[in-house]
């Protein structure tokens, strides 16, 4: 079965390159993406590019692999990269951690910037700052650039914020982007932030979880979408922190669980709300007890305020559409700024098609939250564990270095071998045999049409894969690797789990 879903993961990275398709068209990024994210097209329509090393830099690296846009990049390798200066982006990219042998890839050691890497799907990958990192950085980043989707990340120890996504001032700042399915956690004292989202171009947090930051889980200001995730002992800087300042911001915030733990001092859940912040909230519970149990409380309205010591606090607005209707206002009064180009158009918020309660995301998050193919990493697992102790595992005051953490940073990642695959298509040799390709042809994945992705799709149901009902949403010559990863990948969107 370890085969199987292996070779399944793997099969198809060449039928990626069969036809770029624009976000405009409507086909998500794969089964599962949601928010504002949900339409990247990654790096459909180039190159496959493998990883072959663990090296910092030179052919065959990470590095490389990122180099250059219209690539999608797969790993023949697995274990610890460690980064020697800063990783950056390019635009047009797919990058699929899954795709590793053995336990997966982690990013170590510095930070990385995924500033103006446009268009860029990143999934199934660790990146781990860590002491050694920058001075005053975070541990990942977008300042500009637009239509991003991370999933399935393991984002830790950054020496500044962990992943904020906030203009550099520069230009119009980020635009369409998703973060989903992610850990946000232990940023490094005496800062220890989750991030800052930053920006009116619209950013999705969607099943996350935040764990183990001081503050900023995170520090919002502009369009924000909040849905289903886990904030879990964070400190005592603020947890989710309504902007603070003046300007226009716009929140949906639904179906969140927030979970005291050790940490001293902790905050509220909402807090530094200002008028300018108006957003629709529901469904939102909050766990203060410590006890060991999932028994938080649903959160009035008057909790959710971000209330503070001279009045000030955010407004709550009765619906998503209400608070689309106050967009619509802003754009037209800051019509003149938008034609100038000053100013973007602010988009409305479109619902998250597979929302699930607040109890219901804490569930998911513990079984599958994270880079949780080709397994889950002894790092992430330790945070894991403190989840599930509901509030009563967990740091009083946060750490200054992953290294006073059992695992002493990296942890281990152990190495395995890659399907045979002789054409260097992405495709092991043994799938395309059984299904008609020709394992000598690099080319012939372009004769993958629907009917013979629908068929694939069945076989792998029937040989143990779970069958998504995402599958039904392909049209003509969505990309089967986009489909297969997925179906694996998103680790069953609709709440169960694939055992192997």
């Amino acid at each position: 079965m370890k085969f199987l879903k292996k070779l399944a993961i793997a099969c198809c990275a060449l039928s990626l390159s069969t036809g770029a398709m624009a976000a405009d068209n409507g086909i998500l990024a794969f089964p599962g993406a949601e928010g504002f994210g949900r339409f990247t097209t990654g790096g459909r329509g180039g190159e496959i590019y493998h990883v072959t090393n663990l090296n910092d830099s030179g052919t065959g690296s990470l590095r490389d692999a990122v180099s250059k846009p219209n690539r999608i990049v797969v790993f023949d390798v697995s274990g610890v990269i460690e980064l020697k200066s800063v990783l950056v982006f390019s635009s047009n990219l797919t990058v699929l951690g899954q795709t590793a042998p053995g336990e997966g890839i982690q990013v170590y050691g510095n930070r990385v910037s995924f500033s103006n890497a446009n268009n860029t799907i990143i999934r199934y990958i660790r990146f781990r700052m860590g002491i050694k990192g920058d001075n005053g950085k975070d541990a990942a980043g977008v300042a500009s650039g637009h239509d991003m989707i991370f999933d399935h990340l393991s984002v830790l120890w950054g020496r500044d914020e962990n992943f904020s996504i906030s203009s550099n001032s520069k230009g119009t700042g980020p635009q369409n982007i998703t973060v989903q399915n992610s850990i946000i956690g232990q940023g490094l004292q005496s800062h220890s932030c989750g991030g800052l989202i930053q920006t009116d171009g619209g950013v999705t947090l969607y099943r996350n979880l935040y764990i183990e930051n001081k503050t900023r889980n995170p520090k919002v200001k502009g369009l924000n979408q909040y849905v289903n995730n886990v904030v879990y002992n964070w400190g005592d800087g603020g947890c989710y922190i309504m902007s603070d300042s003046e300007g226009d911001s716009w929140a949906d915030i639904q179906n969140n669980y927030f979970m005291r733990g050790p940490w001293n001092g902790a905050t509220k859940p909402f807090s530094r709300g200002k008028q300018g912040f108006r957003f629709y909230g529901a469904g939102n519970y909050y766990d203060d007890n410590k006890d060991g149990i999932l028994n938080g409380y649903l959160m009035p309205v008057e909790e959710m305020l971000g209330t503070q010591s001279d009045g000030s606090q955010s407004i709550y607005l009765e619906s998503i559409d209400a608070v689309n209707a106050t967009i619509d206002e802003f754009n037209a009064a800051n019509a003149d700024k938008i034609a100038a180009g000053t100013q973007i158009e602010v988009q409305h918020i479109t619902p998250i098609q597979n929302m699930m309660t607040a109890e219901e995301s804490y569930a998911w998050i513990l079984e599958n939250v994270g880079p949780t193919l080709p397994v889950r990493d002894e790092v992430d697992q330790y945070i894991i564990d403190e989840l599930a102790s509901y509030g009563s595992k967990g740091t009083k005051n946060g750490i200054s270095s992953e290294s006073q953490l059992p695992h002493r940073g990296t942890g281990t990642i152990s190495g395995g071998v890659k399907p045979l695959d002789t054409d260097g298509d992405g495709i092991p040799d043994a799938w395309e045999t059984a299904n008609g390709l020709n394992p000598n042809d690099a080319s012939d994945a372009a004769k993958i049409d629907r009917l013979r992705l629908d068929r694939t799709l069945r076989q792998l149901h029937h040989r143990g894969f779970p069958l998504h009902q995402e599958a039904n949403q392909v049209r003509h010559r969505h990309s089967i690797k986009d489909l297969a990863v997925s179906e694996l990948g998103c680790q069953q969107e609709h709440r169960t789990r694939f055992r192997y």
